[in-house]
């Protein structure tokens, strides 16, 4: 029988298999902190207020410590060229945890902590979870025979803790393959729905309509940032040219966030006399480029499509502001623009 009370760090990520994964060791009696990662296209679909909130909650229920980590610029530098590929949509997710688990070790190290655990399974997940992928990852973030798969130890190869007597596999479980119905089952038996947790499908990035708006933004800009990143997630989004960009409000909650993360030196446009959307123009809007996005806000107002109206046009952050005439853009043109 292992000694209890052996420190230990947990990734949360506030989904389903993570969060046994912590209650079991907490069961077992671990000295558990937990280590929740986000980044720009972490997007939890069961809780509006995001993946934070969801591990948080988690943390606090199980009365165990956690450290949040927000994986930003260096993560969009790793987006442009991933050693490992991506998926169907922009998701790197071998790369992606091999960045986590670096950054994980390190803070292994600062809490003294024995080993890492997570809530992984075996087959699950056809990039980053199948059996070759985890060793290879572990390997590549420093962390060979470090990490334990409460779910899934049963039938991996025994880790270093186990080995040490950290760890006794026959506590461990021998969950594997795609199903998710064996953690359902076993949530419902510790008390833990699925209904209020963080959805497996957290990341945009997997998403094949959202990732088109990524890789448009990365080819196109060698110095987006974060704030970048976070506009991909608001509005209709249309490449006007190599160097400019324009985004379109889709409702009054957007257009108010587009004012509001509309960067200086960007052009925001309106139609004057029409209900219509907030239009941001990013990047160089010379050359008649205002005026083209100044007919894509003719477009989504409530103008009839036939008849010229006016727009504002003005500079964020500046009360420079002139107004021109346009027409609504034709749909097989802006179809040819969307991003």
């Amino acid at each position: 029988m292992q000694e209890k009370g052996i420190k230990t760090l947990g990734l949360l990520s506030g989904g389903l298999d993570s969060t046994i994964a912590v209650k079991m060791m907490v069961k077992l009696g671990y000295d558990v902190t937990v280590l929740n990662f986000m980044s720009p296209f972490c997007n939890c679909t069961k809780k509006s207020d995001g993946c934070k909130s969801a591990a948080h909650k988690v943390a606090s229920e199980l009365d165990v410590k956690i450290k949040t980590l927000f994986m930003g610029d260096e993560y969009l530098q790793m987006l442009r060229a991933p050693k490992h590929g991506v998926g169907k949509g922009m998701n790197p997710c071998v790369d992606c945890r091999i960045m986590m688990f670096r950054q994980a070790k390190k803070v292994m190290e600062e809490e003294g902590a024995a080993f890492i655990f997570t809530g992984e399974v075996v087959g699950q997940r056809p990039m980053s979870q199948v059996r070759n992928r985890l060793y290879q990852i572990e390997k590549e973030s420093g962390l060979k025979g470090m990490i334990v798969r409460p779910l899934c130890a049963a039938i991996m190869e025994p880790t270093i803790p186990e080995k040490e007597g950290l760890i006794n596999r026959g506590e461990m479980l021998a969950i594997s393959g795609r199903s998710r119905k064996p953690q359902m089952e076993l949530g419902r038996e510790i008390g833990i729905s699925e209904e209020n947790l963080c959805s497996s499908g957290g990341c945009l990035l997997a998403d094949t309509n959202f990732a088109p708006k990524v890789r448009d933004l990365l080819d196109h800009s060698e110095s987006a940032d974060v704030k970048d990143a976070r506009m991909l997630r608001v509005g209709r989004h249309f490449r006007l040219a190599d160097n400019c960009k324009v985004v379109v409000g889709r409702d009054k909650n957007e257009n108010e966030k587009l004012e509001r993360m509309a960067r200086e030196g960007s052009t925001l446009i309106r139609v004057k006399e029409f209900a219509g959307p907030c239009v941001v123009v990013i990047g160089d809007s010379a050359n008649g480029l205002s005026l083209r996005a100044g007919q894509i806000a003719a477009r989504y107002s409530d103008a009839p499509n036939d008849t010229s109206v006016e727009v504002e046009i003005n500079e964020a952050g500046s009360d420079k502001m002139k107004t021109a005439h346009v027409r609504a853009i034709d749909d097989a043109e802006l179809d040819r623009l969307r991003v």
